[in-house]
């Protein structure tokens, strides 16, 4: 499990330089009103912020001092009014916030899903299901928070102290000189901070991806799991993972949180050096409010600073889980449909294979100068080897591969000149796992063909033998299937899978092993649909169970990337070759469990009846 956990996973130690941070921030572009009037109510609030500490210098100076009632009634009114404005800038900001986080985050998701639909199955191949899934869900939310509420607390934190700034210059310019020093320092502090954060964060968000990997191997796998009594070293690997990830987000959380009282620290010094310059100047250089109002404002300027400061670490993050994302985004599609791709309307007619040739890793081929000439409505078998290029073969006419070298034509058209939507849509394939999604029956049946009527439904159900076990079940076809169709059996999703390319009328029928994992009497009722589903159609047909095989238009035995025979059964069997060898060995097999029911001397009568079959 570990060793798959490792695979392709990308490094990004790059400094930051502001890339990643400016695409991020572009995910507000299509919201730029919205973005507006929100960062226009979180500036007026701050700069309120500001005021309101200047008009408590005013009360204390012109009204308590000089003891001035109306001018203590005056600032009161205007200090009343504000407040008001201020709680409807308030609501107006964090309203717009959330509804910004909610529309970047729903964007995100749906660019991700799509742009996921449009790869090629082999970014599938490589890449774990876990990580894909941690870099939609918990990245895009990470992103989200970052240019909504963490946006916001850095506009109101840098407003709170350019506010605090031109307030301080206004009421002792010298004085103001004097806090401003500390600012360089703070800067500096950052800057190395930043350089040691963003690394933790960066490995935190890679072990996050593995261990969501984890995550979905072992409850996918948890059968497996329990058959082969792996919970105690499955947990040692993952407690390995965990570890790691903890090793990591405390040096990261160590680092964020000795920032601040470092930043304190240098504030600290600012009020102190207020306090001595004012002591040093006297009372007469600065009146009583403009002491209180200065030393409020560095204690107002420090709270924005510790907010920067969770924002801060939390941009680390949001830059880490933003690199990630993009790198999905930026993965380009192996197979993409040509400029000029079009759609005959059709994909019945005559396929051909012409010289393909066909590697997953070079100079590791699969398939070598491979020929094949198909007529329309043929039923060819594919057998052989595990590893001899049977499924790639399949893969490759359903284009989820293309031939490194050489072509494929459907009816005279190199199939590469059309698009792939056209190709797909008219290839109906049954697998050896069918694959059934969350819903019900009726929802599984239609899903390839959305505008299905129940009647059509119904009716692709009985062609494949389908419908009296889901006529049996207490719902009929509004009966929950549950994830991946667990609430069924195997032979049950296999005839709903049958059905469902019934439904979808394909012009190109495909099965890979689809009984392989079936007892025979379901079986009997696949070969039944598929007799149903094949008749006028070109049909592909990988088999284990080579008597599913007999009636075939004609049998190729693949290996090692070439046809090594091919032929009718009986010209097959007649020749004595490698399907003879399989189709006796299978036939064997058979008559011996038979015979062992009746208890009699297996082998040699087997062998016998093997023998009398064949010639």
């Amino acid at each position: 499990m570990s060793n798959l956990i490792e695979f392709e996973e990308e490094e990004f130690t790059t400094q930051f330089n502001g890339q990643t941070i400016l695409r991020i921030v572009r995910q507000l572009r299509p919201y730029w009103l919205w973005v507006l009037l929100f960062l226009t109510a979180v500036a007026g609030v701050s700069f309120l912020e500001s005021y309101f500490t200047y008009l408590s210098k005013r009360i204390i100076d012109e009204a308590i001092v000089a003891q001035q009632i109306d001018a203590l009634w005056q600032i009161l009114t205007l200090y009343g009014s504000l407040i008001l404005v201020q709680a409807i800038a308030v609501f107006t900001f964090i309203y717009v916030t959330g509804l910004l986080g909610e529309r970047v985050r729903y964007d995100l998701r749906k660019t991700l899903f799509n742009h996921l639909q449009q790869l090629s199955l082999s970014y599938y191949n490589r890449t774990p299901v876990g990580w894909i899934m941690s870099r939609v869900t918990s990245d895009t939310d990470r992103l989200a928070e970052l240019v909504t509420w963490g946006l916001l607390d850095v506009v109101w934190a840098v407003m709170n102290v350019s506010a605090a700034v031109y307030f301080m210059m206004r009421i002792n310019w010298p004085l103001a000189l004097i806090v401003f020093a500390i600012i360089p320092a703070i800067t500096i502090v950052a800057i190395q901070f930043k350089k040691r954060i963003i690394v933790e964060y960066r490995q935190v968000r890679k072990i996050n991806s593995k261990i969501t990997g984890a995550y979905n191997e072992s409850i996918s796998g948890v059968r497996v799991v329990k058959a082969l009594n792996r919970e105690e070293r499955n947990l040692q690997e993952f407690g390995a993972l965990t570890g790691d990830m903890y090793g990591a987000g405390y040096r990261a959380a160590w680092l964020s949180g000795l920032f601040l009282p470092v930043v304190q620290l240098i504030s600290a010094m600012g009020v102190t050096a207020i306090i001595w310059y004012s002591g040093r100047q006297g009372i007469g250089s600065i009146s009583i409010g403009g002491i209180q109002a200065f030393i409020s404002y560095v204690i107002f300027m420090l709270w924005p600073i510790q907010e920067m400061a969770r924002v801060y670490a939390e941009m680390q993050q949001a830059i880490a889980s933003g690199e990630r994302i993009f790198s999905l985004i930026d993965a380009k599609p192996e197979i993409v449909d040509q400029v000029a791709a079009t759609d005959p309307g059709t994909m019945r007619g005559d396929i051909d294979f012409a010289g393909v040739t066909f590697y997953y890793e070079k100079g590791k081929p699969v398939l070598s100068d491979f020929n094949l000439h198909v007529k329309q409505g043929e039923t060819i078998a594919l057998v052989g080897p595990t590893g001899g290029g049977k499924s790639t073969i399949v893969n490759l006419l359903c284009r989820f591969f293309e031939p490194r070298e050489g072509t494929i034509t459907v009816n005279g058209v190199d199939y590469t000149k059309m698009t792939q939507h056209a190709l797909q849509s008219r290839i109906g394939m049954v697998l050896q796992t069918p694959h059934l999604f969350s819903g019900t029956i009726r929802e599984n049946l239609a899903y390839g063909r959305l505008g299905a009527t129940d009647a059509e439904i119904e009716a692709a159900a009985k062609m494949v033998g389908a419908h009296d076990f889901i006529m049996a079940l207490e719902k009929g076809y509004a009966e929950e299937v549950g994830e991946g169709g667990v609430l069924l059996s195997t032979g049950q999703k296999q005839l709903l899978s049958l059905a469902r390319a019934v439904l979808a009328q394909p012009d190109i029928f495909i099965m890979d092993e689809a009984t392989s994992s079936v007892d025979t009497l379901t079986e009997g009722l696949i070969q039944r649909g598929m007799e149903t589903l094949m008749a006028g159609r070109t049909s592909f047909v990988i088999a284990h169970r080579l008597s599913t095989i007999r009636n075939a238009s004609r049998i190729l035995v693949i290996e090692d990337g070439h046809i090594a025979e091919m032929g009718t059964h009986q010209e097959l069997l007649q020749e004595r070759g490698h399907y003879y060898r399989l189709y006796t060995q299978q036939f064997q097999q058979e008559l011996v469990e038979q015979f062992k029911i009746w208890d009699e001397e297996p082998l040699p009568a087997a062998t016998k009846m093997v023998g009398a079959a064949a010639d």
